[in-house]
């Protein structure tokens, strides 16, 4: 089984210990197999990239003792790959021109009896007469491209949160400003890269289903899939670096591996090596971890 894995962080700030928990992490899961690690930038949203960014996160990753295999890939590059998938999707009748701001959607679906599950898209695009489209690009609306996922249910195992599954709303797929969304991007490279297991953060795994649907619609290969628990801050939410000092900008890189290695049940373990020794998946916590600080 190819157990391939990844990381792929956003280059817009400073990592901080939860992501690079989450880092070290899928590092685990595809070191203790010998397989692949690699390193995805994913810099589609270019209004937010910081270019320094992204060096300073390789730095980071190094800094707790990862290592990765091959070129680190960057999104901005691909946009070729994307244009060829949505292609394939507008042939089987699968993509429509989406022109709701983000207003509209909201206040579609909290109208009473408003449609699917909450925060889903109801649907309103799809049912614009060909008149009705004309107007709107007329308007100088730049549309988005949607999706039509017929409402399907997809479900999957993960390896440490079990069952999941979803009906699938009608989703972006490209942005209203050209660029490609992330549910069709990431799916896109990860069978392009050959990922085998996507181990990523338990706040993710709503986005799988609408993923898994992308792979299908293009015959493309699907990976396992592992959500780890989040670390959260005192509020309960996840942890940010608005919690302060969770940065190695702030906390010595020793002094990280540790808190992770404890959070992680690897007590006693001071580097990214000897928890690959110890490494077990079933044994990893399934919980949230509080953050509550780290000792020096």
């Amino acid at each position: 089984m190819n157990v391939d894995g990844r990381f792929a962080p956003s280059p817009t700030g400073t990592l901080h210990v939860g992501n690079l928990r989450t880092a070290l992490l899928a590092w685990l899961f595809a070191r203790s197999h010998g397989a692949r690690f690699l390193v995805r930038m994913e810099d589609l949203d270019a209004g937010r990239v910081r270019p320094e960014a992204a060096a300073q996160q390789l730095e980071d990753l190094r800094a707790i003792g990862l290592d990765w295999d091959g070129e680190v890939l960057w999104q901005s590059g691909r946009a070729g790959a994307y244009g060829a998938a949505i292609d394939a999707l507008r042939g089987e009748g699968r993509v429509y021109e989406c022109f709701c701001t983000r207003a509209e959607i909201r206040a579609a679906a909290s109208a009473p009896h408003g449609p699917g599950p909450e925060g889903a898209y109801p649907g309103t695009c799809l049912r614009l007469s060909e008149a009705e489209r004309e107007r709107r690009r007329a308007e100088g609306r730049p549309p988005a491209l949607r999706l039509r996922a017929d409402a399907e249910r997809i479900g999957f195992e993960d390896r440490l949160a079990g069952r999941y599954e979803a009906v699938v709303d009608d989703f972006v797929i490209r942005r209203n400003d050209g660029a490609a969304a992330y549910n069709l991007a990431v799916m896109v490279d990860d069978a392009a890269q050959g990922i085998g297991e996507v181990v990523r953060g338990a706040d993710l795994i709503d986005s799988t289903p609408r993923q898994i649907l992308v792979a299908r619609l293009l015959g493309l290969p699907e990976p396992s899939w592992a959500h780890v628990p989040l670390v959260l801050g005192p509020d309960g939410a996840r942890l940010a670096k608005r919690h302060g000092s969770v940065t190695l900008r702030e906390v010595e890189a020793g002094a990280a591996v540790r808190w992770m290695a404890e959070t992680l049940g690897f007590a006693g373990a001071t580097s990214a090596a000897e928890m690959l020794e110890r490494f077990d998946p079933d044994a990893l916590p399934r919980e949230p971890t509080p953050f509550a600080g780290i000792p020096g």
